[in-house]
């Protein structure tokens, strides 16, 4: 899995070391390995529970469908590389070829279109994989900042479900 690049982002993929270093909170090591400033809410609990929805044990027992799809958001346009989110995946698609994405964007970043930028190229990475039919995403209806995301990422609205504990979610998909 190559890095890939958009106008504004540097989307690099995630590793198993990287993750230690996040489990072990250890900014130096982090730093190191993304070769660009980590923001200063990590590592910190909510990443971690955030982002890795597998046990670290789980990640290294099999790091490449855990950490499938996984990417840091690097900016390209300033003097500093600067991690500015994350996008990741659920794992790698199971049989049924459906990969769920995730993101998350440092305030800071917010309301620049960092986030459409990098999910619509993750998506369209994840659709271009042998086996995969449709990238798919979950959102609260409250969320309009989301909402926004996954259309323009060229994700639809398929149905309302229950998530066992976010409750009401709205489900989109892209079908490749």
């Amino acid at each position: 899995m190559g890095t890939l690049f958009t106008p504004r982002l540097i989307l690099e993929p995630m590793t198993l070391p990287l993750v230690e270093a996040v489990f072990r909170a250890d900014r130096d090591a982090l730093e190191a390995i993304a070769g660009a400033r980590i923001p200063a809410a990590w590592p910190g609990r909510v990443l971690v529970e955030r982002a890795f929805s597998a046990s670290l044990e789980a990640i290294r027992a099999d790091p490449e469908t855990r950490l499938w799809g996984d990417r840091l958001m690097i900016n390209r346009d300033g003097a500093e590389r600067l991690v500015i989110g994350s996008i990741v995946f659920h794992g790698r698609p199971g049989a049924l070829g459906v990969a769920e994405v995730g993101y998350g964007v440092e305030e800071s970043w917010q309301g620049k279109g960092v986030a459409t930028e990098g999910t619509r190229a993750a998506v369209e990475w994840a659709l271009a994989q042998p086996g995969v039919r449709v990238v798919t995403a979950t959102t609260p209806p409250w969320h309009a900042a989301s909402i926004r995301v996954l259309e323009k990422s060229g994700l639809v609205r398929v149905c309302v479900e229950e998530h066992e504990t976010l409750g009401e979610v709205l489900r989109f998909e892209r079908r490749g």
